[in-house]
């Protein structure tokens, strides 16, 4: 590669500091210097004791600072593919010996671990020397390794000998069903429909009981609106708040009261006249669902004021405190 074709280099733009030929060959004699460089001592850059190969390529870099046009530049990237060839192999070799792996030598260092008692005297002919290993060697060696094992242990039955034949399986007896006497056939429904009935009794009588108590609140006062909450809230007892609540549906449910909102949107109830029932209670009615907890029963109590409740406790059930 001649330098004589320098006459008449250059393209337009370029400034006549970047365009210097003196410059420009000085610069091409360093990157051919590298490249014999690097192709003469091919061997001492691929040996890993050294960084020759990185020296080399800081230099490349020095160099490029200053490179402006084509002919520096295809030097350097010839000078690139030389030091990546020589990148690529350098690391092959180190994987290779990192990946070599000798038994003996391992052997030993784990019978260092383990805590190998040595027997000076007795040698062997091939110059190994004996020893015995201390009772929690393998214990030892157990609680080292267990940190690179996170399965858990595998669990495996030993059913006699190894190859021993599953036992036959058992042949299936059905029982006979003990057929009920005609006594309990007779007793265990009657019992049943008692214990509804008895149940179905107590729940019609506490609604009647309220509705009691609906219609005696406004025949006192028929103009003046009761207040859902205030009818049905026990400030001293909150199941028998949940209880009025329930009972208080069948009412409305029958069409024997009626609930609405006045003009502050809060609900009221009040008795629903004879007269204001269509025949065969076929109203137009609305579901809705109401939820209570403690926190909102005693929140209510105290935004109404509750003092006292408006349905009376039964006689044969105590006030909760």
């Amino acid at each position: 590669m001649g330098d004589e074709d320098e006459i008449g280099a250059g393209p337009s733009g370029i400034s006549e500091e970047d365009d210097d030929p003196a410059r420009r060959r000085e610069i091409r004699s360093k990157y051919r210097d590298l490249i014999n460089s690097v192709q003469q001592n091919r061997d001492d850059m691929l040996n890993p004791a050294n960084n020759k190969l990185t020296d080399v390529l800081e230099e490349a870099n020095r160099l490029f600072a200053n490179v402006k046009q084509a002919r520096e530049a295809a030097l350097d990237a010839q000078l690139l593919v030389l030091a990546t060839d020589l990148g690529k192999e350098k690391a092959s070799q180190l994987h290779a010996e990192g990946s070599a792996f000798d038994p003996s030598a391992f052997a030993e260092h784990l019978l260092s671990f383990m805590g190998l008692n040595r027997l000076e005297d007795d040698d062997d002919p091939n110059g190994n020397l004996n020893g015995y290993l201390p009772q929690d060697a393998w214990q030892k060696l157990a609680k080292r390794s267990q940190c690179c094992f996170r399965t858990a242990p595998s669990f495996h039955y030993m059913l006699g000998s190894f190859l021993a034949e599953p036992p036959p399986p058992r042949q299936r007896v059905e029982r006979q069903r003990k057929a009920a006497s005609k006594e309990a056939k007779r007793i265990m429904p009657t019992q049943l429909k008692k214990m509804e009935e008895s149940h179905q009794e107590a729940t019609e009588k506490e609604v009647e009981r309220i509705l009691g108590c609906l219609q005696g609140y406004f025949a006192d006062d028929p103009e003046d609106p009761i207040s859902y909450y205030e009818f049905v809230i026990d400030p001293n007892s909150f199941s028998r708040t949940v209880e009025n609540i329930f009972h208080t549906s069948f009412l409305i449910r029958d069409g024997l009261a009626r609930i609405y909102l006045d003009k502050d949107g809060l609900p009221c109830i009040a008795q629903v006249e004879e007269g204001e029932m269509e025949p065969g209670g076929a109203t137009t009615r609305h579901q809705c669902v109401i939820s209570i907890s403690q926190k909102s029963w005693r929140e209510m109590i105290e935004a109404f004021e509750i003092k006292q409740a408006l349905i009376p406790a039964p006689k044969n059930v105590s006030q909760e405190s």
